[in-house]
């Protein structure tokens, strides 16, 4: 399966500094700040942000001179490497390839729910983002349809809901979301 090219690539790469060091901050920032937003949600701390990357606040504010700017980053990262996954796993069996790469769109959710809070969905960004993920993710439901192992009555939005709906509920712990994806996923599956 060749890979789509990505929008939203383009993004994540041309805000990226091309300096060493300047690059790695950015990245742990990017981390800092994805983590921050998983526990915190869109009011996280810039200054917590910062320490927690190892950098001083000002540091943040010359690759993100606004918190929007952040989220907006934080989300395009998000997006990109939902793209690197599925030409990851694009290699694998049909059913194997989909899973693998749905599990990581759950935990995409996680980040996803918290910068949504803070952006507008109509933005150029969160279009980008669509067209890159839907690039991603729609031939590898088209590839376990067409394997038969895949329901043919539904469409890749169809479970993006699904699993977008199953993430939005509050679990124990991973292992009981998991379990739970797991048996929403037999529901996909067509029996073989």
């Amino acid at each position: 399966m060749t890979a789509q090219p990505s929008p939203v690539s383009e993004i994540v790469a041309a805000r990226r500094p091309t300096r060493k060091d300047a690059a790695r901050n950015y990245d742990a920032l990017l981390a800092a700040a994805r983590e921050a937003f998983a526990e915190h949600g869109a009011e996280a701390s810039l200054e917590d942000i910062a320490r927690r990357a190892g950098v001083g606040i000002g540091t943040l504010y010359r690759n993100f001179p606004t918190r929007r700017h952040l989220f907006e980053t934080v989300y395009a990262d998000e997006v990109n490497t939902l793209v690197r996954v599925a030409e990851e796993v694009a290699d694998r069996e049909p059913w194997e390839a989909l899973t693998a790469w749905l599990d990581r769109f759950a935990d995409y959710m996680v980040t996803k729910r918290a910068v949504r809070e803070a952006l507008n969905d109509e933005t150029e960004i969160f279009a980008a983002c669509r067209t890159s993920m839907y690039g991603a993710g729609t031939p590898l439901l088209e590839r376990a349809q067409r394997a038969g192992e895949a329901r043919t009555d539904m469409d890749f939005t169809d479970l993006l809901r699904m699993v977008a709906g199953i993430t939005a509920t509050s679990f124990d712990d991973d292992a009981q979301r998991r379990r739970v994806m797991s048996i929403a996923l037999d529901g996909v599956r067509t029996k073989v």
